[in-house]
């Protein structure tokens, strides 16, 4: 399996980054001027293969290695495929710095990172062995101006003492209800911390903005990759409700479905699950509130739209059950992806 470990490098290499950086914009605007071009005489859009033949010699004059050139290129006409626009934004000086690498060339030699002959000092958290090397990855800016290199490492698969299989349901109270009962509250972050942003917004002071955004993202990553380590260590199969992000995204609840960070969690749930041998699957989560998690039936007495979004406990007049609201979802979505895995070994 490949992980992806990010080390924050020390300042003293910000100039040779930065120069850096600058040339690969340099070759990923001269992408956009080919494809500019391109569609001004009505041609084909350069593919990955034409723009690395375009580009090939160029590694000299630009003071770049040939593949971090092949590399935007690629990535340049890969994006193109994915979002389907016949233009992408131009890289300039606002853009934060970026240096791709390919396989084999940074290596570990026991104290710093070598790229190109120049030795990379970094904070190292994670254990290095002499002489490693690393996947394709990158040098990239924060908004702060701070560089950091991402190496993919292949890591072993963890065995785990695998427990029972719960079911997990998405919320702004609660980030997470677990069917074992368990509500793990949403720390609010940036609700914690939005009137000292407010301030340093007032008083137009730009780098203590960026810093308190900053902590607010840190606290918020540290908090879902402590939570989701934990789970998977404790169960051994996760079910988590396929809220839509992005669609509430765009509702009012905009700020706090931001702040609760679910796409992060599911995210981290996901590959923490396939490291540590753990079931792991996204399931379908309507009328999840509203089905009793005893009798499955749908009962009249159960909380229907918003109306009765106030509605957090209830019983279910078929069987007499009592359940709070979010933990009678979980207990729903552990369930259907049981179901769904018992439907999967049948087939």
């Amino acid at each position: 399996m490949q992980l992806t470990y990010r080390f924050r490098l020390k300042d003293k290499h910000d100039a040779e980054l930065r120069r850096q950086a600058c040339a690969v914009n340099f070759v990923w605007n001269f992408c956009g001027e080919t494809q500019r071009s391109a569609l001004r005489w009505r041609k084909q859009w350069p593919s990955g293969y034409d723009l690395n033949r375009l580009t090939a010699g160029s590694s000299k004059e630009l003071n770049l290695h040939a593949h971090t050139i092949q590399q935007v290129c690629q990535t340049f006409a890969r994006s193109q495929d994915t979002k389907r626009k016949p233009m992408l934004r131009w890289r300039g000086k606002r853009s934060l710095g970026w240096v791709p690498f390919n396989k084999g060339h940074v290596r570990f030699d026991g104290e710093a990172l070598v790229f190109r002959g120049v030795r990379y000092f970094a904070w190292l958290h994670r254990d290095l062995t002499n002489g490693q090397t690393f996947g394709a990855g990158s040098f990239s800016q924060d908004a702060r101006g701070r560089w950091y290199i991402n190496l993919p490492v292949e890591v072993e698969f963890l065995d785990n003492a695998h427990g029972d299989a719960i079911g997990i349901d998405l919320g702004l109270k609660d980030l997470a209800t677990i069917s074992t009962g368990e509500k793990i509250e949403a720390p609010r972050w940036y609700r914690r911390q939005q009137e000292q942003l407010a301030v340093a917004q007032r008083a137009h002071k730009k780098k203590r903005v960026k810093a308190i955004h900053a902590r607010i993202a840190n606290q918020r990553r540290d908090h879902l990759h402590k939570l989701s380590t934990r789970l998977v260590r404790s169960h051994g199969a996760i079910f988590v409700g396929n809220v839509n992000a992005a669609g509430l995204v765009r509702t009012k609840m905009a700020k706090s479905v931001l702040d609760a960070g679910w796409a992060t969690f599911r995210k981290n749930l996901e590959y923490k699950a396939i490291r540590h041998q753990v079931l792991f699957d996204v399931v379908n989560e309507a009328f999840s509130t509203q089905t009793c998690s005893c009798c499955g039936a749908i009962p009249a007495s159960s909380p229907k739209g918003r109306a009765d979004l106030g509605m957090r406990r209830w019983r279910c007049c078929e069987c007499g059950a009592e359940h709070d609201r979010d933990v009678n979802a979980a207990r729903n979505i552990a369930a259907r992806g049981l179901a769904s895995l018992a439907g999967g070994a049948h087939a």
